[in-house]
């Protein structure tokens, strides 16, 4: 009774956190991204939208390994730790930036002592794959006119990093003021990259790793490093999780054989 209790809480809680992507971009690899909570034995790991793929990957290879078996969550990193906060049961959180993973710290929904910071990314503005645009990404550009009566698909600036980024670049190029009416913002990065994938949004803001894995789209131009805060990926270890496994997992994530996902997605290997 008690794991089908805990299987039934995190079904619901991460799909009402999925729910609005869905809902409003279509977003069919959020629609399959929401598994049942882990039985005993298993690995629940919460992972930001865009982890989606090489943490399989790397999740496959150690369970091929291990024997053990890994359930993955996948959604904006701020409905995700929304979640952990109201009590879903995951044992391993992975942000896509060092705010929602300092927020869990401050609550004390996070093992300070074992958060790692994995992984870097860039920020690329995208259009369809048979789109003609072009675009420097320069302070002054005229983004706004280059969208004219489309869209620009984001991640909700306030809440999802990917929104946020996006949000500080073009306020730091000088142009968030002419480019805001025309954003379609949307519950995770996954879901900014299926409108423009579907030629519903005439750009759009994502990581380069969502870019390369969609041949649908295709990077136009990308974001000057400074002019946003460094893209990081910090995992860490949930307060309630007392598993040895999830800690082996979050461990094998440190490794060269761990890390080689990522690396074949476009993602920056960071030191710590």
């Amino acid at each position: 009774m008690l794991r089908f209790a805990r299987r039934a809480f995190l079904a619901l809680s991460v799909g009402l956190a999925l729910a609005p992507a869905m809902a409003r971009a279509g977003d069919a690899s959020a629609a399959k991204a929401a598994p049942a909570a882990a039985e005993e034995g298993e690995v629940t790991v919460f992972a930001a939208a865009s982890l989606k793929g090489s943490l399989d990957e790397a999740a496959k290879a150690w369970t091929a390994s291990s024997g053990k078996r890994v359930v993955i969550s996948y959604a904006a990193s701020s409905a995700l730790m929304k979640q952990i906060e109201q009590g879903a049961p995951a044992e391993i959180f992975a942000s896509a930036d060092l705010d929602w993973m300092k927020y869990g710290v401050d609550k004390k929904l996070i093992q300070e002592s074992s958060v790692v910071k994995l992984l870097g990314n860039a920020l690329v503005l995208i259009a369809p794959a048979d789109a003609a645009a072009t675009i420097e990404l320069k302070p002054g550009v005229d983004l706004a006119g280059a969208i004219g009566e489309g869209k620009i698909a984001v991640g909700e600036v306030k809440t999802v990093p990917a929104g946020k980024y996006a949000r500080a670049a073009f306020e730091k190029l000088g142009i968030l003021k002419a480019v805001e009416p025309k954003f379609a913002q949307t519950d995770n990065v996954r879901a900014a990259l299926a409108l423009v994938a579907r030629g519903e949004a005439k750009f759009g803001v994502v990581y380069a790793t969502d870019a390369a894995a969609d041949p649908k789209v295709k990077v136009v131009a990308t974001f000057p490093e400074d002019s946003h805060e460094p893209i990081v990926y910090p995992f860490g270890l949930t307060a309630v999780s007392k598993s040895a496994d999830a800690a082996g997992f979050l461990s094998y994530l440190k490794t060269p054989d761990g890390r080689k996902p990522f690396a074949k997605a476009g993602f920056t290997l960071l030191k710590e």
